[in-house]
């Protein structure tokens, strides 16, 4: 395995004790692009931080391409690039300055660095904006800047904090194009994200931290199917004091396999049963039903199954 993590533990001790990383195990092959979804507060950057050495841990060992990154940081560091949250090109520099300086960084030759950075520039579509600054560039055109800037040293994993926040959706689309083609440049990707879209649409397996703790690890597609219903139906009532007597009702139905109380009304996980949509209305039409939503089983319906609460919550 290329990344590596075993017990990793953060504590950040004072007045209030918080327990960032509560023992993860992690295990990530060559090649595949790695998730970790959870909401924020999850423990997800703090994780991030210290496989990148930038976060020492309270204890546990991270590995990453069989380097211990505390025992080894400057050597693990040339395996490792990294996106952050935030912004981080210089912006007294254009983006071809900002890759370039960091092929620099790295040892390359001035030669080196220049041919390494006109690959970059044309990888990432960037060609027609090489001389401009990061003042000048749309969120999604800075985010695939620093993309490229983190692989210019051709790191053996590549760590995307939340790459999509704050991206409008055409924006988001063309990250995550440019994250599948880091395959192809054999790049490991380990990315953290509060986007089941994201986790669903990029990743080969995903793993599900609340409160620190990995409470499930596998791959999209299994993970959905082990919620045990392909359609979610939300009930909103006009009246809450009939939700559990209308929960009872529901679970009665073919093909409904859970029907459980929400803040505004029911959720009902089912099957595609024939005609259960007019069964589940006419059941709750006497409690008040004010509206309805019907959606496909997803990664977010496998984080309420484990929590009990929605992931932007």
């Amino acid at each position: 395995m290329i990344v590596e993590v075993q017990g990793l533990n953060k504590i950040y001790e004072g007045k209030q004790r918080v327990v960032a990383v509560d023992g993860i195990d992690l295990a990530v092959g060559s090649g595949q692009i790695f998730g970790l979804l959870g909401p924020n507060g999850a423990g997800k950057t703090t994780t991030i931080s210290i496989c990148t050495t930038r976060v020492l841990p309270s204890s546990g060992v991270v590995r990453i391409a069989g380097v211990d990154v505390v025992a080894n940081p400057a050597v693990a560091r040339r395996s490792i690039g990294v996106v952050p949250q935030y912004n981080t090109l210089d912006r007294a520099c254009t983006i071809a300055e900002n890759i370039n300086f960091h092929c620099l960084y790295f040892g390359f030759s001035r030669a080196e660095a220049k041919a390494r950075t006109a690959q970059l520039l044309d990888q990432f579509h960037l060609s027609e904006r090489v001389n401009a600054y990061p003042s000048q560039l749309s969120g999604g055109l800075a985010q695939r800047v620093q993309i490229a800037r983190a692989i210019a040293h051709r790191p053996k994993v590549l760590f995307l904090d939340e790459p999509s926040a704050g991206l409008d959706p055409q924006s988001r689309i063309a990250m995550w194009e440019a994250v599948r083609g880091l395959r192809e440049e054999g790049i490991t990707v380990v990315l953290t994200t509060h986007y089941m879209e994201e986790a669903d649409e990029l990743c080969d397996r995903v793993a599900i931290i609340d409160h620190g703790k990995i409470l499930v690890e596998d791959t999209p597609a299994n993970l959905k199917n082990s919620v045990g219903a392909q359609k979610v139906y939300e009930l909103q009532l006009r009246d809450s004091r009939g939700i559990a007597t209308l929960a009872a009702s529901l679970k009665l139905l073919s093909g409904v396999t859970k029907a459980e109380p929400t803040p505004e009304g029911i959720r009902v996980l089912a099957h595609g049963a024939d005609g259960l949509l007019s069964e589940v209305v006419t059941a709750a039409n006497p409690f008040g039903l004010r509206d309805m939503t019907i959606t496909e089983t997803s990664l977010e319906t496998v984080f309420i199954q484990l929590t009990g609460r929605d992931l932007r919550e």
